[in-house]
């Protein structure tokens, strides 16, 4: 899956100045059934969305995990220009070194290499004394540098690590060329006032720690991936590990559009910035969705089907009279369109053409786009409604992302019964004074 980083800006002492971010629709319909297929033209297909977005930093990928995933962080380097694209890396020569080929083609680079330092990891995991960690990290940092001024280390396990050996393993590996640190609460276990404390200790204690910047990456096992992700910024984080639609490992990652919406609406608290064009951030979403097949809860802050709806009498009476009475950012800022077009079989090539537009699908040609109304067209006659999961099928051969099979349309006599579901394997990332934020892509 795709982490994407995005830088965050405001007044901090321990802020380098360098912006950086990571970041990683509605129900599925039962008439159509989208079958996942997350392969290397839709990881590239959510890249370039990423970077229209606004990513500072895309995590393509882990490139020594197999051929595949290495030609596709490879792909993604060589098609975006504007943001960093990073490979994550083992802190192994052999895996670091791969990254550092994967990347190579991207005209800004990164690599981005961890290895654990709680007790529970070094003992059980690794079965390395601290010392030997600290040795293998600097070592790791030393050969990604052959690669890339840019490279950002990661503790993994870190908040339940101690703070005295973090700050050591950090001051070594900053000495050894580092330029970003990231602070992983790896298991979802910090709490958000811990993690401020945390952050502002663990800076403050790091023989140069003002030099570099400094990240969180938050997991959502307790529910509190966002609030951790924020309460690290207040601590001193300049970048925020994230992803779309808050999807990851086990219970998930941070969420990019909850973190950059509650910068956006409490300025007045945090007085950060990020380079985030917020009008993609329904798009993206949407994408992410059909492309990874895993469905937006419809009551999901910002994105969800739901979320700037209103059904109680008392609210709907208020949201009349003046919409701020009950909302506190507009629909249209975060890409909901004002006027939701539905399409069916009446519905015009202009209206299919500024749907596919509210969706963040951009055709290359007017021959792709008469393509794909001819196909619209021919589906419309046998479906009274035409849902956005489908016009994503449609246009897949003609955008040349995806492949056609990667939907699968089942009548709704026919649609199989729902699979038990199972937790996304995916994560991210985001950075703060101007924050950045960072996405991965990797197979879920």
């Amino acid at each position: 899956m795709l982490f994407y980083k995005k830088r965050i800006s405001g007044e901090n002492r321990n802020d380098t100045g360098q912006p950086r971010y990571y970041f990683r629709h509605h129900p599925a319909r039962r008439r159509t059934i989208a079958r996942r297929r997350y392969d290397q033209r839709g990881k590239i297909r959510v890249a370039r969305q990423l970077e229209k977005l606004g990513a500072d930093i895309i995590e393509a990928g882990f490139a020594a995990a197999s051929p595949g995933d290495f030609e596709a962080v490879n792909a993604i380097a060589k098609t975006i220009t504007k943001s960093t694209v990073c490979s994550l890396s083992r802190a192994i020569e052999r895996d670091i070194r791969q990254a550092g080929k994967a990347v190579a083609p991207a005209p800004k680079k990164r690599i981005h290499t961890f290895i654990a330092t709680s007790p529970i990891h070094m003992e059980y995991k690794l079965k390395m004394k601290p010392k030997q960690v600290i040795e293998a990290a600097v070592k790791a940092v030393k050969i990604a540098r052959e690669y890339t001024d840019d490279v950002e280390f990661s503790c993994e396990d870190a908040l339940r690590s101690q703070i005295d050996f973090l700050a050591e393993i950090c001051g070594a590996v900053i000495e050894a060329g580092a330029t970003t640190i990231n602070i992983p609460d790896t298991v979802g276990y910090s709490i958000p006032y811990k993690t401020e404390e945390f952050f502002r200790e663990l800076i403050a204690k790091t023989p140069n720690g003002g030099k570099v910047v400094w990240s969180a990456h938050c997991h959502n096992d307790l529910g509190l991936a966002v609030a951790n992700s924020l309460a690290a910024l207040k601590g001193g984080a300049r970048q925020v590990e994230c992803t779309v639609n808050g999807l990851g490992e086990r219970a998930g990652n941070a969420s990019v559009e909850e973190i950059v919406m509650a910068l956006k609406v409490r300025h007045d608290l945090f007085g950060l910035e990020t380079g985030i064009d917020t009008t993609q951030i329904v798009p993206s979403s949407k994408l992410v969705s059909t492309i990874t097949g895993y469905p937006v809860q419809p009551n999901k802050a910002i994105v969800g089907a739901n979320a700037f709806s209103h059904e109680s009498g008392i609210h709907q009476d208020g949201v009349l009279k003046h919409r701020e009475t009950y909302e506190i950012m507009s629909a249209e800022s975060v890409g909901w369109s004002a006027n939701r077009l539905s399409l069916g079989k009446l519905s015009g090539r202009n209206a299919f053409k500024t749907k596919l537009a509210d969706l963040g699908i951009e055709l290359e040609s007017e021959e792709a786009l008469n393509a794909a109304f001819a196909r619209f067209k021919e589906l419309a006659d046998k479906k009274r409604e035409i849902f956005d999961e489908d016009l994503h099928a449609l246009v897949s051969d003609e955008m040349g992302n995806m492949n056609a099979e990667s939907y699968k349309f089942i009548s709704q006599k026919s649609a199989p019964k729902p699979a038990k579901s199972r937790a996304p394997t995916s994560c991210s990332a985001s950075k703060a004074k101007k924050t950045r934020f960072r996405n991965r892509l990797r197979p879920c």
